[in-house]
């Protein structure tokens, strides 16, 4: 634990990726296989269920230290971040420091789940006593999870091709799948070219950024191909050994979430692996995003839903044929074969081709972009003819060249602080429109604002509270916010009627007030029948 204590520490006290990289590799040169598995499914977002809820562990932070719990929630809003808060109330031991590796403290932990309330609250106490500060702090964070400290899948890559000598492309394609922490060693997990393994494991995403400037810097129209920008689920579907995978960009296996896309499964041929979107799709068009997302948390899907929100692939990339990576073949090739894959499928069920949108002129594919709401789609993807499939977010190639957002001016009615380095800022805000003469809420936004803007309302926040719930405040409503936001779905979760689907900050109307901030009847009528 020791080992990667330090790794913590040193990682949260740079913003230079050399010095990350350096950090890590001195972590896997200096530690046992074990602990090094563990450290690569930490960063990697497989961190172990909780075993112990964190309102117990504040209530036992407290009685331990002899400090009000009511202190310790207020402290916790202070510092933004639990983990830190409980090592930093702890009282200093004397005990003799546990010599135990991360691994270790990983298996103990998993075994909470299945003990009694004491047995858990006597557990804890006795780990506090054999951890210094810095040490509780990632021991706490191995309980409530997120370690946030810009390690990005990317950089851990970089960092395992650095101690192994592997190629990065070949690393970062070894650590997708369904590998947990204490499920595979480090030597099967980086170097096994066992089959079994293989079998499920998709491909790492390769992922566009955003169109910044002009298209018509991209050069001849000509040399790209352009498609619609779904608003689904990215995923890939692998066929191998008689067995179909469904995995979703977020690696999660979601094969048997979509029972209606089995006769797709068993159809498609051996040897097949398929880049594309999880979409809801009926009567010819796709269906809002929110009815895909009622699917993904559930683990049994009913017949009401099948009936609602029928799911289908749009096929964008054709990533594995008969066995064989195409990765690297150029684009225009691999749709070659998708496309005469799709057609001739004895059951296209499930499945259709991303077609591309022919247009001799940027001008042309700028019209077409204007029309992408009513297609249902969030924009246009645009990808270089003859580009080969890459690894994660790479400029050049892919981009995406999303329309502008929907906008909304709204008023702020609640704010809460943030986390991190806001954690003394009120940061979180609450936003509503009028329906006639009554405020209704229908987002919150946390981004979009300068750091000097923040500032300035954070003062406003403190200056015109006028109730205290827990770590939220209501505020005069007076603040006019412009909301940008991607799509608009019917709710019924929300008192407005109405959920927006990337909410964030575009500016602060400082030239409005209040009572002229949008009615709810206008968001009503952004949406999309």
């Amino acid at each position: 634990m020791k080992e990667f204590s330090k790794l913590v520490t040193a990682l949260d006290q740079t913003t230079k990726i050399n010095a990350k990289i350096e950090a890590l590799v001195t972590f896997l040169e200096e530690s046992p296989d074990p602990d090094k598995v563990w450290m690569m499914a930490l960063f990697s977002h497989r961190r172990p269920k909780r075993g112990v809820k964190t309102t117990l562990l504040r209530e036992w932070a407290a009685e331990w230290s002899g400090i009000p719990l009511w202190l310790v929630e207020e402290s916790y809003h202070v510092v933004g971040d639990l983990a830190e808060t409980l090592a930093l109330l702890l009282p200093p031991t004397a005990a003799q420091p546990a010599e135990k590796s991360l691994a270790d403290w990983i298996r103990e932990l998993k075994g909470l789940a299945k003990m009694e309330e004491s047995e858990k609250k006597s557990y804890m106490l006795d780990a506090w006593q054999q951890l210094d500060a810095s040490e509780r702090f990632v021991f706490h964070k191995l309980i409530t999870g997120g370690f946030r400290l810009g390690v990005s899948q990317k950089l851990l890559v970089r960092a395992l091709a650095k101690h192994t000598g592997m190629e990065a492309n070949a690393i970062a394609h070894r650590l997708m799948g369904t590998w947990e922490g204490d499920s595979v060693s480090y030597q099967d997990l980086l170097f096994s070219d066992d089959a079994a393994d293989s079998l499920s494991r998709p491909y790492p995403f390769y992922l566009a950024y955003a169109l910044e400037g002009e298209p018509a810097e991209l050069g001849p129209v000509e040399d790209w191909q352009a498609e619609w920008k779904w608003d689904g689920i990215r995923s890939q579907l692998i066929k191998r050994g008689g067995q179909a995978f469904l995995w979703s960009r977020g690696e999660e296996l979601i094969t048997e979430k979509f029972p209606e896309l089995v006769p797709l499964f068993e159809a498609l041929p051996d040897g097949t692996v398929i880049d594309g979107e999880l979409l809801p799709f009926k009567e010819e068009r796709p269906l809002p995003f929110g009815l895909l997302q009622t699917r993904i948390g559930r683990k049994n899907v009913s017949k009401k839903q099948l009936a609602e929100a029928p799911c289908l692939i749009i096929a964008y990339d054709l990533l594995e044929w008969e066995g064989k990576d195409l990765r690297q073949q150029p684009l225009f090739q691999r749709r070659l074969l998708l496309r005469s894959l799709v057609r001739q499928m004895d059951q296209p069920a499930g499945l259709r081709l991303s077609e591309s949108l022919e247009a001799s002129s940027w001008e042309e594919l700028t019209e077409a972009r204007e029309l992408s709401r009513e297609e249902h789609a969030e924009g246009l993807m645009l990808k270089r003819a003859d580009s080969i499939y890459q690894v994660g977010r790479k400029r050049g190639d892919w981009w995406k060249w999303k329309v502008d957002p929907m906008t909304v001016d709204a008023v702020m009615i609640y704010a809460q602080r943030g986390h991190g380095r806001r954690a003394n800022l009120f940061s979180d805000y609450t936003f509503a429109v009028w329906d006639e003469n009554r405020l209704v809420p229908i987002a919150k936004a946390y981004s979009g604002l300068t750091d000097a803007e923040m500032k300035a309302v954070d003062r406003w926040i403190k200056q015109n509270t006028l109730e205290r719930f827990g770590p939220v405040r209501s505020v005069t409503p007076e603040l006019v916010f412009e909301i940008g936001f991607e799509g608009i779905n019917r709710s019924k979760r929300h008192k407005s009627g109405v959920a927006l689907r990337f909410p964030r900050m575009l500016r602060w109307r400082q030239d409005k007030k209040a009572a002229e901030a949008d009615q709810l009847v206008y968001l009503k009528g952004l949406l999309l029948e």
